[in-house]
């Protein structure tokens, strides 16, 4: 094939050739920039990284077009704010666009770890009309969350549809679903090939209940391995769906090396139902 000019957006001057991104693509590109400038990230450069956010008044060529999340060190979860509007993941009532505030019916506290808490109602003094607490029913509706296994073997990697490296772009809710943008940064599961998205970005689909029981525990701009297995009511939605039976774990170098022996062993017919 003929040589392709780099699309970087003007933030990056060099790109390499990525095969499987190529294949992904149907054939059409399967170039990755090299050292996105300007506070950017991605194949083309075309988001913004962790800690910024896009400018929708710039476009995406320009040099501002990624601003800083600005993420207030007490009252948010963490400094990634979502990569539309800029909105930081805020405490439990804690408000604003950067987490600066607490909400209705919170009053501020000296506790860096809750800085907003509940205004205190009047005390009722018949035991029977008690009301269970917050922390009580999150409790009883998460139960006991079963932990990710921080490791993979090979026998698990055989019993599973999918195995993808992603990353976190933003968040949406959908009824009873938080929705995920993500992009596909590596693909090791040659048997859920026809089922794998062909393009670099695509769904991550997570129960809402789950997640607010951190059962995946997820977060705006980090990279993820997802390992899991696909069911048929996932049709309804495309991309990936983890529910918890699905392995999710943050992305460490040494897991590229160890999933690409495992694709070529699965390739070999070594794996066994």
């Amino acid at each position: 094939n003929e040589c392709v000019a780099c699309n970087c957006n003007l933030h990056a001057r060099r790109c390499r050739f990525n095969y499987e991104l190529f294949q992904m693509s149907g054939m059409r590109s399967g170039g990755v920039c090299l050292n996105c400038k300007h506070n950017t990230a991605g194949r083309h450069c075309h988001f913004c990284k962790e800690g910024y956010y896009r400018d929708s008044a710039r476009r995406i060529t320009d040099k501002r077009a990624c601003k800083a999340c600005g993420c207030h060190p007490v009252g948010a979860l963490g400094k990634t704010c979502n990569q539309t509007t800029g909105q930081c993941p805020c405490k439990d009532g804690v408000t604003g666009l950067t987490c600066n505030r607490c909400a209705k019916g919170y009053q501020q506290s000296k506790s860096p770890i809750a800085p907003c808490i509940r205004v205190p109602k009047p005390a009722i003094t018949d035991n029977r009309s008690r009301q269970p607490t917050q922390d009580e029913e999150t409790q009883d509706e998460c139960g006991k969350c079963k932990k990710r296994v921080r490791r993979l073997n090979f026998k698990k990697f055989c019993r599973r549809d999918f195995a993808v490296q992603l990353q976190i772009l933003s968040r949406d809710k959908d009824e009873d679903w938080v929705k995920f943008t993500v992009a596909i940064v590596g693909s090791y599961q040659k048997g859920a090939s026809d089922r794998t998205p062909r393009k670099a970005e695509t769904y991550l689909w997570v129960p809402k209940t789950d997640l607010a029981c951190k059962c995946p525990k997820v977060r705006l701009g980090r990279l993820y391995l997802i390992v899991g297995k696909y069911h048929q009511e996932d049709k309804l939605r495309p991309g990936f769906v983890v529910d918890r039976g699905a392995t999710v774990i943050r992305w460490k170098d040494k897991w590229q090396r160890r999933l690409r022996r495992y694709l070529k062993q699965e390739t070999r017919g070594k794996c066994v139902s």
